[in-house]
């Protein structure tokens, strides 16, 4: 989960899991999986700073393959 913030300013977390792309219109426009969209406040930039920081957290980007590289065992 990653924390984020309306153009209101309320903040919120959302699922980076069902994050399908984010743009910038020139607002940060977050579209997930689900066909919901969300205009947040964080650049571009930040919000995929988030996400990555996510991915390393459950580790989902410790796998070599998941990341491009070759078998390790080889």
């Amino acid at each position: 989960m990653i924390e984020v913030t309306r153009l209101s300013g309320k903040t919120f977390t959302i699922n980076a899991l069902y994050i399908e792309t984010v743009e910038s219109f020139p607002d940060t426009t977050i579209r997930l999986t689900t066909g919901s969209t969300v205009l947040v406040k964080e650049s571009e930039e930040e919000v995929r700073e988030k996400v990555r920081a996510f991915y390393l957290t459950i580790q989902i980007l410790s796998n070599p393959h998941l990341r491009g590289e070759d078998d390790e065992e080889k």
